[in-house]
């Protein structure tokens, strides 16, 4: 074989070990991140129901008169070449328009209690949310009830 084959081999040998040990190294940097960034910024304004209220868990609710169901929301997202931050904000965005998706097929205008939930470990704050990112994939599930106000 020649020698230059025989370079070529090693080192494409070597690069795709650096990339499959990178990417299985890729595991979960538990973010807690600020939920005022995600929710003020020009994106949330866009893609939330202002006709669903979103209230996290610690902060003061309004009376409601029916209590409908709670109800989990896991998104990921890619974060390939992406900041942390915006991936986790942008995966935040997706799962709380999945809640309030549900909130209203199921009849509600209001979902109370939020929490992160990754895992089905609960994670409450009323100002951060909790985000998985990896190298390539960032993930956020919200625990939230849905209820009637």
């Amino acid at each position: 074989m020649p020698k230059q084959t025989i370079f070529l081999t090693i080192l494409t040998t070597l690069i795709l070990s650096m990339i499959c040990s990178h990417t299985a190294k890729a595991g979960d940097d538990v973010l807690h991140l600020p939920l005022k960034l995600a929710l003020e910024a020009p994106k949330a304004k866009e893609v939330l129901n202002p006709d669903i209220a979103l209230y996290f868990a610690g902060q003061k609710t309004p009376s409601h008169s029916d209590e409908i169901g709670t109800y989990v929301s896991n998104k990921k997202t890619n974060s390939a070449f992406k900041k942390d931050e915006d991936a986790c904000n942008w995966v935040l965005l997706s799962a709380l328009i999945s809640l309030q998706e549900r909130a209203v097929k199921e009849g509600g205008n209001t979902v109370v209690d939020i929490e992160s939930f990754y895992d089905k470990q609960p994670y409450r704050s009323a100002t951060n949310f909790e985000c998985h990112a990896g190298t390539i994939m960032a993930g956020v599930a919200l625990r939230g009830t849905v209820v009637k106000r």
